[in-house]
Parts: C-alpha cells; sequence; structure tokens
C-alpha cells in the first residue's frame, strides 16, 4: 500500500462513491477503481462492500481508512521537518579540501559566515589522489578538489562548481640566477634538482612535460605533497619546485616565474551531489566559495 492509495480509500469512506472520490481528486474513475484494486491485493480480507448503489467501506476498511489519517498527518510532519530542514540557513555544512586550498579558502569562509543566520561549518582537510575526490562527496556536503589541464573531467555523478584556472610557477630560491629572467623555459628548469609530489598525485605529469619539452628527465630529489613545506625546502635551498601562483602563501624566501612552453594549470572545483545544494545554507557556503574566489584571483 501506499499514500496515495490510503487517501483514495479514506475519501471513499467519507464520500461513498468512484465518481465523488475521483471529481474530489480530480483523476478519472477507472484510476480510483484501480489504485483500489491494488491496495486490496495487500489486504487478506475485503475493505469494500456494495451498499445498494453505493460502494461502502468494510470495518476493515473503516478501521484502514482511520489509520490512513495518522499515516498522513505523520507524512504532513515530516514534510514540514523536510522544508524546515532546507530552508534552514544556519544548518551545519560540512565542507573538505586539499591542503593549499583549505589555507585560501577556510580562513575565508570562517570570517564571512558569521552571525546567528550563517550556516556552521564543519571544516576537514583532504589531500587525495584525485580520482578519489568524487568519492568524497559521500561524506561532505562540499568538496574541494582540483585536477590539471591534462586530467579526465569529473565524473559526471558530482555537480561541478569551478572556482579557479590557477597557473603554477616554478618556485626558485632567491638569489637564484633564474630570478634575473621574466620568464623561464623548460630547458632551463630541468638542469636542476627539483622538488616535486609523491607518485599518484596530479601535479606529477607535470615533470613528464617538462622532460619531453626539455629533451632531459629532471632529476627528483625530494618528495613532498604539501606546498607549504615544499616552499621552506626551495627556500632552504633543496631544489625548485612548481608552486600554485594564487593559492600559495608568499614566502620572503621564495620567488615565483611563469613556465614557458609548458600548459602548467590545476582546475579548482568544487564537488558535490546535486540533491546537497537543496539546502538554503550549502547554496549560501557555495556563493560564499565563489565570492572568496574572485577575491583570490584579484
Amino acid at each position: 500500500m501506499d499514500e496515495r492509495q490510503l487517501r483514495i480509500l479514506r475519501e471513499l469512506g467519507e464520500l461513498g462513491s468512484v465518481a465523488a472520490v475521483a471529481e474530489a481528486l480530480l483523476v478519472t474513475p477507472s484510476a480510483v477503481s484501480q489504485q483500489l484494486r491494488l491496495l486490496q491485493r495487500t489486504i487478506p480480507v475485503p475493505l469494500t462492500e456494495r451498499a445498494g448503489r453505493r460502494l461502502a467501506l468494510t470495518a476493515a476498511g473503516q478501521a484502514l481508512a482511520e489509520a490512513a489519517i495518522e499515516v498522513e498527518a505523520a507524512l504532513a510532519r515530516a514534510r514540514q521537518t523536510v522544508e524546515e530542514f532546507v530552508a534552514e540557513p544556519a544548518g551545519t555544512v560540512s565542507v573538505a579540501a586539499f591542503h593549499s586550498a583549505a589555507l585560501v579558502f577556510f580562513p575565508r569562509l570562517l570570517r564571512a559566515l558569521t552571525g546567528p543566520d550563517a550556516p556552521r561549518l564543519a571544516l576537514a582537510d583532504e589531500d587525495v589522489a584525485q580520482e578519489r575526490f568524487p568519492k568524497l562527496t559521500r561524506d561532505y556536503d562540499l568538496v574541494l578538489a582540483h585536477r590539471f589541464d591534462h586530467a579526465p573531467p569529473w565524473p559526471r555523478t558530482v555537480a561541478v562548481t569551478p572556482l579557479l584556472h590557477e597557473p603554477l610557477d616554478i618556485a626558485l630560491p632567491t638569489g637564484h640566477p633564474l630570478t634575473a629572467k621574466a620568464r623561464l623555459t623548460a630547458r632551463e628548469v630541468a638542469a636542476e634538482p627539483w622538488v616535486c609530489v609523491h607518485d599518484g598525485f596530479p601535479v606529477l605529469p607535470l615533470f613528464d612535460a617538462i622532460a619531453t619539452a626539455a629533451g632531459r628527465r629532471p632529476e627528483l630529489v625530494h618528495r613532498v605533497n604539501e606546498f607549504a613545506v615544499v616552499a621552506e625546502l626551495v627556500a632552504a635551498g633543496g631544489g625548485i619546485a612548481l608552486l600554485p601562483r594564487w593559492t600559495t602563501r608568499p614566502h620572503p624566501g621564495v620567488v615565483l616565474r611563469p613556465l614557458a612552453g609548458v600548459r602548467a594549470r590545476r582546475h579548482i572545483d568544487v564537488l558535490h551531489r546535486p540533491e546537497r545544494s537543496a539546502r538554503r545554507a550549502v547554496r549560501t557556503v557555495l556563493a560564499e566559495l565563489r565570492r572568496a574566489a574572485a577575491e583570490v584571483q584579484e
């Protein structure tokens, strides 16, 4: 049985005929009769009986019709609860981000979303390989993820809100001879020792592109995923690296120079399951992320 069938049974008890029920519910009499037959199949005793030209409820039918009133009331309360949850401006919104995005966006969200009507934030860092970001949408309302131009697009099972299309620049220690140049070529940087990410992370294919353009393989000396640590190693003379232009905190010991001849850019996007954005609180956080991204790019 379902809600519609119970509603028809209840109306039949009050109105006394299939035609009257059909008129009240704006359906055809045949549709009413069909739903009554389907309901009867699930009940082991008769629900209706003929009373002259009228179709009346049996005692079992009357008992079920009375129970239908409680069912409708419970469903109405459930719908109201859902509507209030969806419209609640101050509901909790969980947000996950990889490290450099968290460094830039999390403080901005906390500063911007204050007051009694602001969403409550539950923030978490999740630094994973690209293919694992969509899976995080099971656990979080919003997931800040990154992928590079050479990488496959996000699966169609998640909704995508673009935030930034961010260049990666060559990070050099201050005083390095290459800082005198406005732009660097793959041949120039391939001769240097490098600080790079671990295998399986999306920055790594850029080193293959640099090697192809330079005709030689760069020496990958240190393996570090956290860009803040990478900047410290570069400043200490541990090698050069690729660092994001906008989401890396400036370091006094590091100079950034653009790389010519290799397309080194990444997409920073917000991923979420489409139904999550039905909530007002989630839409508020999403709008604030877009505003913060515009601020970062400026």
